[in-house]
């Protein structure tokens, strides 16, 4: 039987790194939110099945989106971490996600994600064992400093990877690792380090820089250059 691949967005941050009473992934960028950005190039992709998006309770600015492309974009409440609202999104996911399913996590406010990567993940992710997550190597020195703020040491950076989004695991591999992640307390930062725990090892898939999370206001003019970019909006 043939596989089908969902998406689980987490969209119930509040962004307070971001500052503003509007959540960041609904301000807006060339006339459309970021999260609408997103949606767009997920659902663009042919081998998509359906969008999970994961609110927060009283979030008064979802639009109500029902479909794009063509798939289904469905809708459940969030927890009070990022673990517990992606955990939320597969135990919302539709009946018929089989426990052998692809189910892919990516942030609502990285917008910029290069059709190419995905391409490449989901090709790569899906002929994995375990699953894939797109990453990008490290390229600057890495400094450890001590508790004064001194630097101290210089880090080897030959196997370091920055983690990205979307991250692919199947419906149940990740749903089992967030779960006993949770239960033991530990404080999840991506999906990936849920899947770890549990002695599997996830694929490392090589993504572009341009996929940024707007976590600032600086961040958000670097998205929109990208997201000229990617559109053809620079002429």
């Amino acid at each position: 039987m043939n596989t089908m691949t969902w998406v689980v967005v987490p969209a119930a941050g509040k962004g307070v790194r971001f500052g503003g009473d509007l959540p960041k992934q609904y301000v807006q960028v060339f006339g459309r939110s970021l999260l609408h950005h997103t949606l767009t190039l997920l659902c663009r992709h042919p081998d998509i099945t359906g969008v999970q998006v994961v609110l927060a309770r009283k979030d008064q600015h979802w639009p109500g989106w029902r479909e794009m492309y063509g798939k289904p974009i469905k809708t459940c409440i969030g927890g009070a971490e990022r673990a517990d609202s992606v955990l939320a999104g597969l135990r919302a996911l539709p009946d018929s996600v089989r426990e052998r399913d692809w189910v892919l996590v990516h942030d609502a406010a990285r917008p910029c994600l290069p059709a190419g990567d995905l391409v490449r993940l989901l090709e790569l992710g899906g002929s994995h064992a375990v699953g894939a997550l797109l990453a990008e190597p490290v390229r600057d020195t890495i400094k450890r400093s001590n508790a004064r703020g001194e630097s101290e040491q210089t880090v080897p950076r030959d196997t370091l990877w920055r983690a990205q989004t979307p991250q692919m695991f199947r419906r149940a591999t990740l749903q089992r690792a967030l779960e006993t992640a949770l239960a033991s307390g530990l404080a999840i930062t991506d999906e990936a380090m849920a899947v770890e725990r549990l002695g599997l090892l996830p694929l490392l898939v090589e993504g572009s820089s341009c996929n940024l999370k707007v976590t600032t206001e600086d961040d958000l003019a670097v998205a929109e250059f990208w997201l000229g970019r990617l559109s053809g909006r620079d002429g």
